[in-house]
């Protein structure tokens, strides 16, 4: 019996105007029927370019494959070569036989087709149904992934929903049709941990019941150690060791895998340094580390306060275009932000962290309440009058891609802020201070003239950090900033924020959906659930000794992993 998937000797190498990119080099691993295989390993890795090369999604040129076969076998017998399959044979096979989650939902979804339309489609391309059954059958899978009032999710647009239910709609269109091998390429990114922990068991559950095979893609060790029967683990386009997951966790043998493990910010103290690959593996990466820990706020002075703060979005209208009922994404919250603290912001998808976060800078308009910065309202003033501000308070977005423009190079569109701003006086100057940047966040000087989908999810995550930091800001809203990063390259960042805090003084609301991360680097957390504040308070109290029930059930979904020895 031949396995459901079996690649041999795999190298691939990207052709660009600077030279030979080789992106995968002699990659052997096999995929049976009923398995779940998770491929580990940083951003850049070859992780992803694995997973489009199974389905044929790469562009060629660039892309061009030097050696090796995917052998798919459905039925166990039958053996064919995917390399060799037309581009109209490969039009059957993928959502129908093969299927894939995305890395990002928010790309990856049409912007002008409803959530069920897209979904329909998936289906009435691959089965023989009627409009009817396909919509019927589009809004159970929209209840098998634990959207929310799935008959109106079928009306709705992707820019109607949050992050972690975009992505539900995306798993729920890659099983729809369900095929014999399931791709997932980081589909829990975006997810809160108890949606998370949902959508595993139904992953699991379904791969169990059509006894499916499944290839799953995450930085998240402890996503494996739920989901995965084997691991495999990728270095710079390499399969470096692969095993079962419990031989992985429990006895790693290469110093690369040790080093995954340790990155693990659940593994440490909050605030002390988090251990990196070039740790373990002799490479000089990281500049500017400091060996501290992360200090509290010195003093109790107020930069920032929220008072009585609602965002209200109008849901049904009247004849008249009169609002008659609303989404109460932030409803009625007061807190404060002292001046040099790091303040966490958790919670499930959907209940108003994003939209908290956005309301607080103005990009989207509160419904009532105050937000007092530096002792200025920021409510009362006009739009034209909020761009001085804009040097002093920078957000770094969920998504990366959708928040760079595709049409400037990734060095322009960190030079742009600062021009605007008057920072530096020539540009030459700028380029060296984006060339720095660019360092400082573990990318390199000739990544500057580079566009942004020359670079992988976490790259680009990287990008938008040194984009918000260019102005050396004194107030930075991190949505979701570190929730697209592998673990070693996400230490970094929280590594580096921790620096650059500890040499700029500047202030942070961590907003994320990961307890362990925000547990590591915050000072104070914030728990929201439906738009309001559940629990606040220190953050090893909230981690360690929640008052809530909420936060209790929060902190139990956490993937833990096996223990590492």
């Amino acid at each position: 019996m031949n396995p459901l998937l079996q690649i041999n000797n795999l190298s691939l190498h990207f052709i660009a105007e600077s030279g030979t990119v080789n992106a995968l080099k002699n990659i052997t691993l096999a995929v049976n029927k009923g398995e779940v295989v998770a491929l580990v390993g940083e951003s850049g890795s070859g992780k992803s370019v694995t997973s489009l090369s199974i389905l044929q999604l790469l562009p060629s040129p660039p892309a061009k494959f030097t050696t090796g076969t995917i052998l798919f076998s459905e039925n166990g017998t039958d053996v064919s070569d995917l390399l060799k399959r037309s581009r109209h044979e490969m039009q059957d096979i993928r959502g129908n036989k093969i299927a894939m989650i995305f890395q990002e939902p928010m790309t990856s979804l049409n912007p002008v087709l409803t959530c069920g339309d897209q979904v329909m489609e998936a289906i009435l391309l691959h089965k023989k149904v009627s409009k009817t059954a396909a919509k019927q059958q589009t809004i159970s899978w929209f209840e098998k992934v634990k959207l929310p009032t799935p008959v109106a999710v079928f009306d709705r647009y992707p820019h109607q929903l949050s992050g972690g239910q975009k992505q539900r709609v995306m798993i729920a269109m890659a099983m729809c049709c369900e095929p014999a091998l399931l791709i997932c390429d980081e589909p829990t990114t975006a997810l809160d941990v108890t949606v998370q922990k949902t959508i595993l068991q139904l992953i699991k559950e379904l791969q169990e019941q059509l006894n499916m095979g499944v290839i799953f893609i995450t930085h998240d060790l402890g996503v494996v150690a739920e989901i995965a029967d084997r691991a495999v683990v990728m270095y710079k386009g390499e399969i470096v060791e692969q095993n079962t997951v419990k031989e992985i966790f429990t006895n790693p043998q290469h110093p690369y895998t040790k080093a995954l493990l340790a990155c693990r910010p659940v593994n440490h103290e909050r605030g002390k340094r988090l251990p990196v690959v070039s740790d373990f593996l002799g490479e000089k990466i990281e500049k500017s580390i400091l060996n501290t820990e992360v200090k509290k706020p010195e003093g109790s002075e107020i930069l920032l306060s929220a008072q009585n703060l609602s965002v209200w979005f109008p849901v049904n209208k009247t004849l008249f275009g009169k609002a008659s009922s609303y989404t109460k994404a932030v409803d009625a919250v007061s807190f404060e932000v002292y001046k040099g603290e790091t303040l966490g912001l958790v919670g499930e998808s959907g209940c108003g962290k994003t939209t908290l976060g956005r309301a607080l800078l103005r990009l989207i308009e509160p419904t009532s309440g105050k937000i007092i910065y530096n002792g200025v309202d920021l409510t009362a003033k006009k739009r034209n009058e909020l761009r001085s501000l804009r040097k002093e308070v920078q957000i770094v977005f969920q998504d990366p891609y959708s928040s760079l423009n595709p049409r400037i190079t990734i060095g322009a569109a960190i030079a742009e802020p600062m021009k605007v701003h008057g920072i530096l006086p020539t540009d030459k100057q700028r380029k060296d201070k984006v060339t720095e940047l660019l360092e400082k966040v573990n990318l390199k000087a000739e990544h500057f003239n580079r566009y942004p989908h020359e670079f992988s999810g976490g790259q680009r995550q990287r990008i938008v950090i040194a984009r918000a930091l260019a102005l050396n800001p004194s107030f930075i809203v991190c949505d979701e900033s570190v929730s697209a990063l592998d673990v070693s390259v996400q230490a970094q960042v929280l590594n580096l924020i921790n620096d650059l805090k500890k040499e700029f003084g500047f202030t942070v609301i961590f907003i994320s959906h990961d307890l362990s991360v925000v547990r590591y680097i915050s000072d104070r957390i914030l728990v929201m659930n439906m738009g309001k504040i559940e629990e606040s308070g220190n953050a090893d109290a909230i981690y360690f000794t929640p008052q809530s029930d909420y936060t209790k059930k929060l902190i139990a979904s956490i993937p833990k992993g096996l223990p590492v020895r």
